[in-house]
């Protein structure tokens, strides 16, 4: 199959005249802008999905909300700033740094952190029955610092607070301040490795990073004096702009006059005696995304999807099962077997391995920088990184460490804490590894650490304090649709881009951005919670996820897990590892293997289910127009498929302002998935 180039080109050659010196990429007008709008997603985003029950600007790792705002910002108040007086506008390296800190900052308020930990902190209190048992099974083990302890804060934080009463700040103190500890290490994690790996990713390997194709095609500039950047000025980009917009445009429309009929762009088939569901759903982001994926990559994608989903299927036909129960999160939802899943994390584990094999040389240089100093024989050069490579290793070190201790500290045994979060940051390298090669801005592990730690390990080896502790790891540890990882790794793929060779100033603007992030989406949840009672607004986060998760914990301290649920579970995650290393070399040592193998870690799950047709598709018509027109045909091309993705974001941020002003709830328009 035909390879073709898709990233910009090498280091520094994305046109970005107006760029004179680093120094003038990290002003205060930089960082004050990128703070501003951080803030504001930081406060729109749980507005928008908890009380008018819109889709997520920030579910996933598309960040939808951080592009919409860019989109208004160089395509409109940036256009008119360089009309009005040039000086005033923001120059590409500001540009930069403001849509790399709304890219961080997009991986915290829902999905990714604040509307999983919230709700369910008082969970196992507020949801506790004589039925459940919960006040015996969970909560004397549960530490008191981890939890708000005050009954009415937890309550009220459900119910609502009776009028003009204040928030109880002080019950929620003490376990935000616990909270902040972890967070901030697995943060400090996240950026140190991102930091680490960065030269080996972009300047060794060359990934594609589809994501950062859009704001950089929104970046580029053209002739000197031009208000307008040509992106928005080419008409193709406009025509693939505007069929998303229409098409999902009726779908709110129909929400506010019902005799207006919508666009219908879903339906599903069943297979083999009614096993096998099919979802076929037409999601133009993820049309335009895949045109920017090499052809093998994108195949891989939809393939391993399909093939999965026959393999869980077959197993009902024939009346085959894994010993134990099929967890939430672990797969699509859909009959997915547990076998499949954990054969999914099999091979996520050896991808993550081989991502750091192959950058075993470059790995070598970084710790021979951090032990003996830039000035040795060999060492790296890590005068342009974000941080010194050996600030990196301590800070990945000591981030480690604390939060090995913590984990301790809330009732995880230590000689546990090591295999959960090789499980974990196993899920987060492995799928920023995914988003960074193939630009699926819209997935998730089939597998969560979690489970995969229990089901491994057994219960008895946690204990029921054990277990408790495991199951708080659900806030940060299992839905990850997105993270500061990978939106860490695009912001610094946007920084070389555009050619900015000294970033130490855009560590400072991340942790900003996520500062503000954090406060901001903490306020902003907590108040709609005593305002409107948290069980009156998104019922999947202040309902569904506390009970999972608590649910979870509880049937595992009642049914105790035994060798004969263990052991098949650890040979399908030793069969999908095998068959995954097996893809690997195949790919490594065959020029005429065809099969790519990194869509076999994320092959089925509830994302994927959604989002595979529209791959499909995307693939599809890369592949004609890559045979009929060439690479000419093709570059052509681009401005039309950036369009479907800047199109349908609009239409869903257009409609959110729309319903905000109006007070319309559960006017809910698809990004990519739901």
């Amino acid at each position: 199959m035909t390879r073709t180039p898709t990233s910009p080109g090498p280091r520094g050659s994305a046109p970005s005249p107006d760029i004179e010196t680093d120094g003038e990429s990290f002003t205060l007008r930089a960082f004050s802008v990128g703070s501003a709008l951080v803030l504001l997603l930081a406060v729109a985003c749980p507005y928008t999905v908890f009380l008018h029950q819109t889709a997520g600007m920030s579910a996933d790792f598309i960040t939808a909300g951080a592009v919409f705002l860019f989109f208004l910002l160089t395509g409109g108040v940036n256009a008119l700033l360089r009309l009005l007086h040039p000086p005033w506008s923001l120059r590409t390296g500001e540009l930069v740094v403001v849509y790399t800190m709304m890219i961080v900052a997009s991986a915290i308020p829902t999905w990714g952190l604040v509307a999983n930990l919230l709700p369910v902190l008082p969970g196992a209190y507020y949801y506790a029955t004589p039925e459940n048992d919960w006040k015996n099974l969970l909560q004397p083990y549960i530490r008191e610092w981890l939890v708000p302890q005050d009954p009415l804060a937890i309550q009220y934080f459900y119910e609502g607070a009776p009028a003009g009463s204040p928030i109880p700040w002080e019950a929620w103190a003490t376990p935000l301040a616990a909270w902040s500890v972890l967070i901030g290490a697995v943060y400090a994690v996240m950026l140190a490795s991102m930091v680490i790996l960065r030269k080996q990713w972009i300047d060794h390997e060359r990934l594609v990073f589809p994501l950062a194709q859009l704001p950089l095609e929104m970046l580029r500039e053209g002739r000197a004096g031009e208000v307008v950047r040509p992106f928005f000025k080419n008409p193709l980009m406009w025509a693939g702009f505007l069929l998303p917009f229409f098409v999902f445009s009726t779908r709110g429309l129909h929400r506010y006059f019902n005799y207006i009929p919508y666009v219908e762009t879903f339906t599903q088939l069943r297979f083999l005696r009614r096993t096998m569901l099919v979802r076929i759903f037409l999601s133009f982001p993820v049309i335009g995304f895949t045109y920017f994926v090499n052809l093998e990559v994108a195949f891989s994608l939809w393939f391993f999807h399909l093939l999965a989903r026959l393999q869980s299927a077959l197993f009902q036909v024939i009346g085959y099962e894994v010993p134990g129960r099929a967890e939430t999160f672990t797969g699509g939802g859909i009959g997915t077997s547990p076998g499949v899943s954990h054969q999914a994390m099999g091979a996520m584990i050896v991808l993550a391995l081989f991502t750091l094999w192959t950058a075993r040389g470059h790995l070598r240089q970084v710790f021979r920088t951090a032990w003996r100093g830039r000035g040795s024989p060999a060492a790296a050069d890590d005068s342009g990184e974000m941080l010194s490579y050996r600030a990196a290793v301590l800070t990945l070190a000591g981030g480690l460490a604390v939060i090995a201790l913590w984990l301790n500290a809330s009732g995880m045994p230590l000689w546990i804490t090591p295999l959960f979060i090789f499980a974990a940051f196993v899920i987060f390298l492995g799928l920023t590894r995914i988003i960074a090669e193939a630009g699926v801005g819209f997935c998730r592990a089939q597998m969560v650490a979690p489970v995969f730690s229990v089901y491994g390990l057994g219960t008895d080896a946690f204990g029921p304090a054990g277990l408790v502790s495991t199951g708080f790891t659900y806030t940060w540890a299992v839905d990850i649709r997105t993270s500061v990882m990978a939106s860490a790794i695009n912001g610094l793929k946007l920084v070389d881009a555009v050619g900015i060779r000294r970033t130490r100033p855009l560590l400072l603007g991340i942790v900003l951005a996520i500062v503000i992030a954090l406060v901001g989406s903490v306020v902003t949840t907590l108040w709609l919670a005593y305002t409107h009672g948290g069980i009156n607004l998104q019922s999947w986060f202040f309902g569904g996820m506390p009970r999972t998760v608590f649910g979870f914990v509880a049937d595992k301290i009642n049914n105790p897990l035994s060798t004969a649920v263990i052991w098949p579970r650890w040979g399908f995650t030793g069969f999908g590892a095998a068959v995954m290393a097996g893809l690997m070399y195949a790919r490594q040592h065959f020029l005429w293997w065809p099969l790519h193998y990194i869509g076999l870690p994320i092959a089925d799950t509830w994302v994927m289910s959604w989002v595979w047709f529209g791959i499909l598709v995307g693939w599809l018509l890369k592949l004609v127009i890559l045979k009929y027109g060439g690479v000419t045909a093709y570059r052509a091309g681009r401005p039309f498929f950036l369009g479907l993705i800047l199109g349908q974001i609009t239409c869903v941020g257009a409609w959110m302002i729309i319903d905000s002003v109006t007070g319309m709830v559960g006017n809910y328009i698809h990004i990519g998935s739901p």
